[in-house]
């Protein structure tokens, strides 16, 4: 039995500008955009490694190059990246594979970060995530049994196995093991890039739904008690606003999405390499867009609740601030009477005096005392929330 290649991969929302831009950073490591540091551009291509570089359409235009390491990259114009390596021996599949991942995470990903960090931002929720890579195994002409036995000494889950005359997959948990029938890769390959494409689409999208869940809950969290303390009235519309951006951000990213689902599904579709793993693939598109459809109706959801909560607290803000206001008069037309009365009551002009300067000196003592023990009183204070309760569905 023997091992062709290991493949990983990864995908994010891009264009055909985008490439181009990718293209000129992998060329010459520059960039047309001001606010990138030169510098800094050619000490990250340098990190690559590039040996051969080419620009070309098949389908999709593409970039395609190989390290110095042998490593083998592909970069599709809507943002599917395909990582490959071939392997010497079974001896050396684990090194090379952390070898792989390493070049993806601590070269290629930091390099395309720094290209692409100007405009909008990723959401800080999302920003952290750690990317779990399932690792594609070619194996070359290998027996049933000796494919099985291969996959219990790495992968002790099995999912499910399929068999066509092109390949035979087995998929375990983090890997999965594609046997090739054939003298090319060209089917197993494109097996592969719809495959790491569809898991990283369903991936953003299990995300995305995860933060829907995360923000409901904390706004809910305030949102539905019966009454809030004013002081806690302020930091939480902060909380809002920053909910609101991040809402505006994944709206687009979603949004985006559905119009390279559709490109995808014509093109593999009519791709005759593909013709092997349409009874594998065909129902996926199918699903990934009712998938999207549910997602981005439970977004707007969430972008309705986020409003609500906006107005609601901006509401009982302005009530806090009114209270303030009113404290404050308060405040000030004590100072005021207290003046009037010793101006009503003395028959000479008045004089500076050591007394009238401490009298005064009391009297703002008093005056900022007061105020603060009004707003004190105000951010203690409980404002009743006049939202509608439903119940969960579970």
């Amino acid at each position: 039995m023997k091992i062709e290649k290991i493949y990983i991969g990864g995908w994010f929302q891009r264009t055909m500008l985008h490439l181009t831009e990718i293209y000129n950073f992998l060329k010459d490591g520059t960039s047309y955009l001001e606010g990138l540091n030169e510098k800094k551009l050619k000490t990250l291509r340098d990190t690559l490694e590039i040996e051969e570089l080419e620009f070309s359409v098949d389908g999709f235009e593409q970039i395609d190059f190989t390290t110095k390491q042998g490593v083998q990259v592909k970069i599709f114009e809507d943002g599917l990246i395909v990582l490959s390596t071939d392997i010497a021996s079974t001896e050396t599949l684990n090194a090379e594979i952390d070898e792989l991942a390493k070049y993806y995470e601590e070269q290629l990903s930091p390099a395309f970060s720094y290209l692409f960090s100007l405009g909008a931002p990723v959401p800080k929720e999302l920003a952290g995530i750690k990317q779990v890579y399932p690792y594609f195994i070619v194996l070359n002409h290998a027996k049933p049994a000796e494919m099985q036995k291969f996959m219990e000494t790495i992968d002790k889950q099995r999912y499910y196995e399929h068999s066509n005359e092109h390949f035979d997959i087995l998929r375990g948990d983090k890997y999965y093991f594609i046997n090739n029938k054939t003298t090319s890769l060209k089917r197993a390959e494109a097996y592969i890039e719809e495959q790491i494409f569809v898991r990283e689409f369903k991936g953003q999208l299990h995300r995305y739904l995860d933060l829907h869940r995360i923000i409901w809950e904390r706004i809910a969290e305030v949102k539905e008690k019966t009454k809030v303390r004013g002081k806690d009235i302020v930091a939480f519309t902060s909380k809002i606003e920053d909910y609101a951006k991040t809402i505006n951000l994944v709206d687009s990213r979603i949004n985006q999405m559905g119009a390279y689902l559709k490109t995808r599904e014509k093109l593999a579709l009519r791709d005759p390499d593909f013709k092997g793993v349409l009874e594998i693939m065909e129902y996926r598109y199918e699903t990934l867009g009712n998938t999207l459809s549910y997602v981005q109706n439970i977004w707007t959801m969430t972008k309705n609740y986020v409003a609500s909560a906006r107005s609601l607290f901006s509401d009982l803000q302005q009530e806090v601030t009114q209270k303030s206001v009113e404290n404050l008069t308060i405040v000030t037309s004590m100072g005021v009477g207290a003046s009037l009365i010793a101006l009503f009551t003395t028959d000479s002009l008045p004089e500076f005096t050591v007394f009238g300067i401490f009298y005064f000196l009391a009297l703002a003592a008093i005056g900022f005392t007061v105020s603060v023990v009004m707003r004190k009183i105000g951010e203690r204070s409980k404002y009743e929330i006049a939202d509608k309760d439903f119940e969960k569905i579970h």
